[in-house]
């Protein structure tokens, strides 16, 4: 990794940690959020992906439009740093899901 990019990498670490406290104490069965980025195509290539215990947590998330919140929240912080994203960047997926289809690897769902 290029001393540019571990830079960027930074600032999209911090941005997302600050996310990530927000919505531990806001959001009923939000767990924790990763980021995937290809520096090559950045910052295009950067998706944020956002993880809730169950499928059910994620669909109230989606009835309650609090997905919409936390993608512009996620748009936001980033945009402080100089880093655009549009919220179709934001993922959202489950501990369950990813259990039942990768036998709990995130490391093999998020490739």
């Amino acid at each position: 990794m290029k001393k540019s990019d571990k830079k960027i990498d930074n600032q999209i670490r911090e941005s997302l940690t600050d996310v990530c406290d927000v919505l531990i104490e806001q959001i009923s069965g939000f767990q924790w959020l990763t980021h995937i980025v290809n520096f090559n195509a950045f910052p295009q290539s950067l998706k944020v992906v956002c993880v809730f215990d169950n499928e059910a947590q994620l669909t109230q998330l989606r009835l309650n439009k609090e997905d919409m919140f936390i993608s512009q929240m996620i748009v936001h912080k980033l945009s402080l740093q100089g880093i655009s994203i549009s919220s179709k960047q934001v993922l959202f997926d489950s501990e369950a899901k990813c259990e039942a289809q990768h036998n709990g690897n995130w490391a093999l769902r998020l490739k």
